[in-house]
């Protein structure tokens, strides 16, 4: 009740400490514990960014959801991938690759507060993907700009059509 409370005032989460605990000030303890509130959907695959540093394959994918038939830009999501994934989602997007940029919304005039925009300049070093794959992420929230806070990626999503992935609200 308390965290389900604390989502809908749209709070990030809550601090809990062990009752016998006391604040010590400058320390980190384990008698204090973060308990942060995630959002979970799932977002249409529609392109991937090159690879960065020591990384193979790719960089971040990017994904959408469709508002009124059409795929708008949700934001980049580089987290939750192994080698092994990474590896192996790579080679389902070689089937799926096209010229073309699948988000109507896209580019965007800059990047936004938190990183996640495209601008133009960022789209020529971009793969694209024909949008069928389907992906499930976990998210803290949605920014004003319609993008995805600290995403991260769960896995694939088989058991539904790219076409019926919306946004979901959750509050």
């Amino acid at each position: 009740p308390l965290l389900e409370q604390a989502r809908k005032l749209g709070l990030e989460g809550l601090i809990g400490k062990r009752p016998d605990s006391l604040y010590e000030p400058g320390r980190r303890s384990g008698n204090w514990i973060k308990l942060k509130l995630h959002r979970e959907q799932e977002f249409v695959i529609g392109g991937y960014t090159p690879p960065g540093g020591s990384r193979l394959h790719f960089g971040a994918l990017l994904v959408g959801v469709y508002e009124h038939g059409r795929l708008r830009f949700a934001g980049k999501v580089g987290t939750g991938f192994d080698a092994k994934l990474l590896r192996a989602l790579h080679a389902k997007f070689k089937a799926i690759e096209t010229e073309n940029c699948p988000f109507v919304d896209l580019p965007e005039a800059r990047r936004g507060r938190y990183g996640q925009g495209m601008t133009a300049a960022e789209m020529k070093r971009c793969h694209w993907l024909r949008p069928v794959m389907v992906g499930q992420l976990k998210f803290t929230e949605w920014t004003r700009d319609g993008h995805l806070r600290h995403p991260v990626f769960l896995g694939l999503r088989d058991d539904k059509a790219a076409t019926e992935v919306i946004r979901e609200d959750h509050d």
